[in-house]
């Protein structure tokens, strides 16, 4: 997994298009339904922030833990502005290691997809169930085969902010691991024509959801509904993200 470091300064601007209070409204409602309405939550592979933040803000006792020392710098630059209550650790999702239980864990925006690894995949799985009370919920979401073959395979994106111009360049092969290349370009706040360069490289994988509905009920989570992002339809063939939404049962 990569470390993320310029990428991490821009990263926020480079989401700009995500609508990050509808997202958080979404994954309470879901957790709500399933029986965690308040209660210690883990934000995994926490990037910037801001997911922890406004769950925070939302009723959960946050703890948002994420690999990228670069990513944790600018949450922890949000946390001080706010003022918000919230915990950010450094650790891998694999080497997941906490003070006590949680009552549920989300990860969004395709972040399990970064691990382009399977059985680490299973060891994240199986982090997440040992800290996790019995009946908590775990909820992320992954991209799927269908949008590495057919919507970021060997494409190449363009994103010009008035902040940052970025080319985003794709390559894809046979086991569904995508290579993204970002040229990122950010203007000189003096002189308008001059632009400094940064690149960054990161590679993400498409697993089937059978198999990963499978590692989950390996470690005692009972996946209760895999759902179209934002909504509660079932997945289809050309679904390009999906949640899922699992409820942990008994001790391991």
């Amino acid at each position: 997994m990569a470390s993320y470091g310029d990428f991490a300064y821009f990263y926020d601007n480079l989401t700009d298009n995500v609508d990050y209070e509808k997202r958080c409204s979404y994954i309470k409602g879901l957790l709500a339904e399933n029986g965690v309405g308040e209660g210690i939550l883990l934000d995994l592979a926490c990037g910037t922030g801001t997911v922890s933040l406004m769950l925070s803000d939302m009723g959960y006792d946050v703890i948002g833990v994420d690999a990228s020392e670069d990513m944790l710098s600018v949450a922890q630059e949000k946390k001080m502005e706010s003022g918000a209550d919230v915990i950010f650790l450094c650790q891998r999702m694999e080497e997941l290691d906490l003070f006590g239980t949680i009552n549920a864990c989300v990860s969004t925006l395709d972040s399990i997809n970064h691990v382009t690894d399977e059985e680490t995949v299973k060891e994240i799985f199986r982090r997440v169930s040992l800290f996790m009370e019995d009946k908590g919920i775990f909820l992320f979401d992954v991209n799927t085969p269908y949008k590495h073959k057919y919507v970021l395979g060997d494409n190449t994106f363009v994103y010009d902010t008035d902040e940052v111009y970025c080319v985003w360049q794709n390559s894809t092969d046979e086991s569904l691991v995508t290579t993204v290349n970002l040229d990122i370009f950010e203007k000189d706040e003096d002189d308008e024509e001059t632009y400094y360069r940064y690149s960054e490289e990161f590679t993400e994988r498409a697993y089937d959801l059978d198999d990963i509905k499978k590692w989950l009920e390996d470690v005692k989570f009972e996946v209760i509904g895999i759902y179209e992002e934002l909504t509660k339809d079932s997945v289809k063939a050309d679904t390009q993200r999906a949640v899922f939404v699992a409820r942990k049962h008994g001790t391991q």
